[in-house]
């Protein structure tokens, strides 16, 4: 490698491989402009020169450009095809009871039983897929009901981290798919106001866990241990939660899976007042918690589940190629697998290779990626199907 002198870099200079600082770091990736701030930044660090083995380019080639759209990279192998196909028909089992419980016409429970089922036996059969659809549910034009599903998806999965019964895991499921039900009680108008809300629209919102536990112990005439997931998931570890202040182990098991659940797929999904956060940020704002508002517990049972870099997750690599999150390692949360979408040199890749950086020593993350800088604005689908239909 070469050295540049950091009194030599200009604003805008880019370079057909990376750009390395202070030995490893990453300082630029391949064809990506170096800015004024970045200049400042290594003269404030006191760092004389930077490496690499490119040179200087005066535009980005065009298999460098990253808008591109994920779903083409390659199809989904068979199984996670099947693992879409169930988790869109959950999607709308979950709309049309929510279309019936607004409506007050009676709800079929069996139709709840089957899509808790459905869900049940996927993640048995393939939990890596499920959980990769998780982040691509955030990206749906559906995303209330896919929100509740993901939620659904990551509290089974916790559960059965946490050495659940079956019996136990079906109701933690059942009470998950059911727990935002009284959310239909609320005024459209608040959930969709961009504005700070008022202390009357507030009290509003925090009366849906009640809403839920009627729907679910009073209609559906599901068992008090289902309701009570419903009716406790907003309580906090530390007892500033709703509607009853409860704190610590006082709060049902169950409630606090779902807590921790339906708060990392809040922080991945846009809501009015705000933009979405990547899986990797949403996660290490979650384990930053120091047992606020989740129980530690359930925070480490979240970790093993999902993993520092969750399924799904696109990243980039100290080689400056860049991929997609596809198996993580309990024991190693830095080092997941990655699947390859775009080498080092900017080019999409044709053929499935994937780097396990667990046994890869040499290779690790720089970062992780918002898929919304690689995608259309108009959002990613998955093995070029849609996105889907109408919002819930």
């Amino acid at each position: 490698m070469k050295n540049i002198k950091t009194a030599d870099l200009r604003d805008g200079m880019k370079f057909d491989k990376p750009v390395f600082m202070d030995g490893e770091n990453v300082f630029v990736p391949a064809g990506v402009p170096i800015r004024q701030k970045d200049i400042d930044r290594l003269v404030r660090w006191e760092i004389p020169d930077v490496r690499t083995d490119g040179a200087p380019v005066s535009d980005v080639p065009r298999s460098m450009d990253l808008s591109v759209d994920l779903a083409t990279f390659r199809d989904l192998p068979a199984g996670d095809k099947s693992a879409f196909d169930a988790y869109l028909r959950a999607i709308d089992e979950y709309e049309h009871i929510m279309n019936s419980v607004a409506a007050g016409d009676e709800i079929d429970r069996t139709k709840v039983d089957a899509t808790v089922n459905l869900l049940l036996e996927k993640i048995k059969d393939g939990r890596n897929e499920m959980i990769q659809l998780i982040l691509m549910g955030g990206r749906m034009e559906r995303k209330i009901a896919a929100g509740v599903i993901n939620v659904t998806i990551l509290s089974t999965i916790m559960g059965t981290v946490l050495k659940m019964t079956s019996h136990r895991l079906i109701q933690l499921a059942t009470g998950a798919l059911l727990h935002d039900t009284g959310m239909v009680k609320v005024p459209k108008a608040i959930l969709k106001k961009k504005e700070k809300l008022t202390p009357d629209e507030v009290n509003q919102i925090r009366t849906h866990p009640i809403h839920s536990y009627k729907v679910i112990s009073k209609e559906l005439k599901y068992p008090e241990d289902i309701g009570v997931i419903a009716l406790q998931h907003h309580e906090r570890w530390n007892g500033n939660g709703y509607p009853r202040k409860l704190r610590g182990e006082d709060i049902n098991l169950s409630a606090r899976i779902v807590a921790v659940a339906d708060a990392y797929i809040s922080m991945i999904n846009n809501r009015p007042h705000r933009n979405s956060m990547i899986g990797y940020s949403a996660m290490k704002s979650l384990l930053n918690d120091n047992g606020r508002h989740f129980d530690p517990k359930i925070l480490k049972a979240f970790l093993e589940s999902m993993g520092i870099y969750p399924i799904g997750s696109i990243v980039q690599l100290n080689t400056s190629a860049i991929g997609r999150v596809v198996e993580s390692h309990a024991e190693a949360p830095l080092r997941p697998a990655v699947e390859l979408i775009i080498d080092e040199y900017g080019n999409r890749l044709s053929e499935r290779e994937v780097v396990d950086l667990l046994t890869k020593k040499g290779t690790f993350i720089v970062k992780a990626v918002d898929p919304k800088t690689l995608a259309p604005a108009t959002g990613v689908a998955v093995a070029g199907k849609p996105s889907g239909g109408r919002e819930a």
